[in-house]
């Protein structure tokens, strides 16, 4: 698909202009790649490199044409899995004129950053620091999801909502190495500002765009970190939700077993052979009493050991 934008007051308007000063190819297909390799006199090894998501993150200067390898984020999924995708695009300015081409889309021209834009050079830089408040948005969401999973891991006997956390660990890695590379194709580019042309208020805001981002990767390195380092800790609570449980189980299991070798020793109707002269009320109100409280005392009686057994541990160590 192809879209093509003109700059009017400021603004990002579509056109249907071939020449128009930004363009942008989504998914080209055979003959839009043909199209682009002949209009604008590109490399097809550009353009399989912007569709590449496993592409690294660059900046090039050939002849006239800046080639900007990019990544950014993808929508955050919360279905099954919670993962956080990066997709890489390339971002190609000659003469004034800017080609985008990206995997999926569309880009969000009317967002708040890409207002006041002048030039295809703001737009770029403009895109970029789009990207940059994109990642900060997800890291956002990130750290939500993050404790939202950790109040249902705390009491959780299953491995479900622990999968969920190392899955959304890994994509904290994902995003942290992207952009970390961002943060290096940025660099390039600032060394590059001269031998393209940018103007001082491009190159202030490019500045800017790096502290910003390296703001955002030492975010996502401490996200990243803290996930990580907390994960065992995670893990060691899911198995202790699940050996309380067992201890019930069994205390409730050793409680019943007097109750039932009583029950089946007796049976019913030798117990009412037994108490016959005793009105039926009566002796099955005393039989279920004298359950409760032989129930009772056995649990205490349990509890107590293992309460003892415990604090002498504890004082052992």
């Amino acid at each position: 698909m192809k879209a093509g934008f003109e700059l009017e007051h400021g603004r990002l308007v579509a056109s249907n202009d071939p020449e128009a000063t930004v363009l942008v190819y989504v998914s080209p297909d055979e003959d839009e790649r043909r199209q682009v390799v002949k209009s604008e006199e590109m490399d097809a090894f550009d353009i399989d490199s912007a569709l590449d998501p496993d592409e690294v993150s660059r900046a090039e200067l050939t002849s006239d044409r800046l080639s900007l390898i990019w990544k950014r984020p993808n929508s955050t999924s919360c279905d099954e899995e919670l993962q956080l995708d990066v997709s890489s695009l390339g971002l190609f300015l000659r003469q004034d004129r800017l080609l985008v081409i990206l995997n999926d889309g569309p880009i969000p021209f009317s967002a708040r950053e890409f207002q006041g834009v002048e030039s295809a050079p703001d737009v770029l830089l403009r895109f970029l620091l789009h990207t940059v408040r994109q990642y900060l948005s997800h890291l956002k969401v990130i750290k939500q999801l993050s404790r939202d999973l950790e109040s249902k891991v705390s009491a959780s006997m299953e491995n479900r909502y622990l999968l969920q956390m190392f899955a959304l660990s890994e994509s904290l890695v994902y995003c942290l190495n992207a952009i970390e590379a961002n943060g290096a194709a940025l660099v390039k580019l600032r060394g590059l500002a001269d031998r393209i042309g940018l103007l001082r208020q491009h190159t202030e805001a490019l500045d800017d765009l790096i502290l910003e981002n390296q703001q955002c990767a030492r975010q996502a390195r401490i996200y990243t970190d803290v996930l990580a380092g907390l994960m065992d800790a995670r893990g060691t609570i899911v198995n202790n939700n699940m050996n309380v449980l067992l201890k019930n189980l069994t205390l409730i299991n050793i409680i019943f077993l007097p109750l039932n070798l009583i029950a089946s020793i007796g049976g019913m109707s030798e117990y009412s052979m037994m108490t016959r002269g005793i009105h039926w009320l009566v002796s099955y109100a005393a039989l279920s009493l004298g359950m409760v409280v032989l129930g009772w005392a056995t649990w205490w009686i349990l509890v107590r050991a293992l309460d003892g057994d415990a604090r002498r541990k504890r004082a052992g160590v």
